[in-house]
């Protein structure tokens, strides 16, 4: 198990050539685009959102990777959330894979007593921009999120876009990423704390 730590920041589309300026100033480098598809899962009912739970596949340009993703925290743009994550052979879900890395009994019951009815719900797709950076001693992952959510309900599709910058903590403590936050924040005028992860957004499409 590991504890993804990282805060999240709403950007304004017009302000994000400022923070690529800001984040390849700050690495020495530019940064390096990812394509990324992910479908979400849950029952017809909701179950896995209602426990606090994330399920969903995301393709890389590596291949495929399932996350899981438990109950966690988010104030003030800062999110911690438990997750497991596993490579899988294709576009399909591996509950064995699944269960023999999480050590969360009470999701792994969830996600059993779900397995029978889970379905897509909803996906993201987007172009991630990442940098890596070494900052007051400690290993930030930067990345500029730039993309859609997706829902199809009742035969129509409902989309919200994602314009997003998420700091994530790879290693060393959080008063760096809340550090890198401050500047940023003086560079990039207009940035707003963002409570509400992709997630969380796709289930709002579902529920409209």
């Amino acid at each position: 198990m590991s504890i993804e730590r990282e805060i999240k920041l709403a950007l304004p589309p017009d302000r994000a050539d400022a923070a690529d300026r800001f984040f390849t100033g700050l690495a020495g480098a530019p940064g390096r685009d990812v394509p990324l598809a992910n479908v979400y899962f849950d029952t017809p009912s909701f179950a896995l959102a209602s426990a606090k739970i994330a399920l969903r596949l995301r393709k890389t340009p590596e291949g495929w990777l399932q996350t899981l993703k438990a109950a966690g925290t988010a104030a003030g743009g800062m999110h911690r959330r438990h997750e497991w994550e596993t490579a899988v052979a294709k576009d399909a879900l591996e509950f064995d894979a699944l269960a023999s890395v999480c050590d969360d009994e009470a999701a792994l019951a969830v996600l059993r007593a779900a397995a029978p009815t889970l379905g897509e719900r909803f996906r993201t797709t987007f172009v991630r921009r990442l940098w890596r950076i070494e900052f007051q001693g400690a290993r930030i992952e930067a990345a500029i999120d730039r993309g859609d959510v997706t829902a199809r309900v009742d035969a129509h599709t409902r989309s919200d876009a994602i314009s997003e910058i998420e700091l994530e903590l790879l290693q060393g403590d959080e008063a760096a990423l809340h550090a890198l936050t401050e500047q940023l924040s003086a560079a990039v005028p207009g940035l707003a704390p963002e409570n509400v992860n992709k997630a969380q957004r796709g289930y709002r499409l579902c529920a409209r």
